[in-house]
């Protein structure tokens, strides 16, 4: 019978709550800390994150610290402190851990993390392995330490990136892959069994959070890496350009190896119930759902039957 852990989870967006759920009945958590409810949306309303929603459905206390620095801080890891957790298992909480949190737990803190580390330390690691059109990704389970993802690597699993796959679509099942890992790596650290392996930081790359801005298509690149760009920023920020001085949001894209015209890139070269296809530096790509500016989401049929999207019009 695997021995039960007493735990205090950490972690903030959707990524962390396939982890916290598979927890749940396996261990005796103790808490859960996510970041405070920021605003959210044109009325910017408070917004609660998932794994707060989450945690109060599994009848979890839940702690929002807005610092962990100070003596606002002190007084939170003291709090922690008391609850005496065996682990402390930390998913996407959002923020670099002090050591005297780290310090807490008995058999220590393990941070789970959607990279093949030290590749992608950071808060982006999907999106840039989408975007960098990388063959394959996977999940680490990290001993932390106060740098960021710095820690040695206690467990590892890998997973092909498919040729179509979007950042969103990754983020679903690296959720689930690293939530089967965690439940496998927990049992054996309680046993002493595993071998931490130190991180090779000559290696290391960073994955910055997005902005906006990434969402821009440059379609002098080559079809593919335009591709890439659009599945790596989807479903945040999404991709876009300019047609007439407005964005337009593209979605779904497909590589065609030519262009069915010789066109300049970022020219429309046809517009069909299939989708939008546009010139790149080599290839095209065509989109199967647009998005005009003030609207929808929608497929490409869905939008042209309302709307002029001129065949020749340029996308800046």
């Amino acid at each position: 019978m695997t021995e039960r852990l007493r735990i205090v989870f950490m972690g903030s967006p959707d990524f962390a709550v396939t982890s916290l759920r598979a927890l749940a009945p396996q261990h005796d958590l103790l808490g859960v800390v996510c970041q405070p409810d920021k605003p959210a949306g044109r009325g910017k309303q408070l917004s609660a994150p998932a794994v707060k929603l989450a945690a109060t459905e599994l009848n979890l206390p839940v702690w929002q610290p807005v610092t962990l620095k100070g003596d606002e801080g002190a007084a939170f890891i003291d709090k922690i402190r008391a609850l005496e957790p065996d682990v402390l298992v930390v998913v996407a909480y959002g923020k670099i851990l002090p050591q005297r949190l780290l310090d807490v737990p008995r058999l220590g803190p393990l941070n789970v993390h959607a990279s093949l580390l030290p590749r992608y330390r950071g808060a982006a690691p999907i999106q840039w392995s989408v975007l960098n059109q990388d063959p394959e990704t996977g999940v680490c389970i990290m001993k932390m330490e106060a740098g960021l993802d710095t820690g040695p690597v206690i467990a590892c699993r890998k997973t092909p990136i498919g040729p179509d796959e979007t950042s969103g679509e990754l983020f679903q099942r690296l959720a689930v892959l690293g939530a089967e890992l965690l439940l496998e790596t927990l049992p054996k650290l309680a046993r002493g069994e595993l071998v931490p392996s130190p991180q090779d930081d000559a290696l290391a790359t960073l994955a910055p959070m997005l902005r906006k801005e990434d969402g821009r298509l440059d379609f002098t690149q080559p079809a593919n890496h335009v591709s890439a760009r659009a599945r790596g920023v989807d479903p945040w920020p999404g991709a876009f350009a300019l047609l007439n001085g407005e964005p337009l949001k593209l979605w779904r894209p497909t590589v065609r190896a030519t262009a069915s015209s010789v066109a300049e890139p970022g020219t429309i070269v046809a517009a069909t119930k299939h989708g939008l296809e546009i010139a790149c530096g080599s290839g095209s790509v065509v989109f199967a759902e647009m998005q005009l500016a003030g609207r929808k989401r929608l497929p490409v049929a869905a939008v042209l039957s309302g709307n002029a999207v001129a065949v020749g019009s340029r996308l800046l």
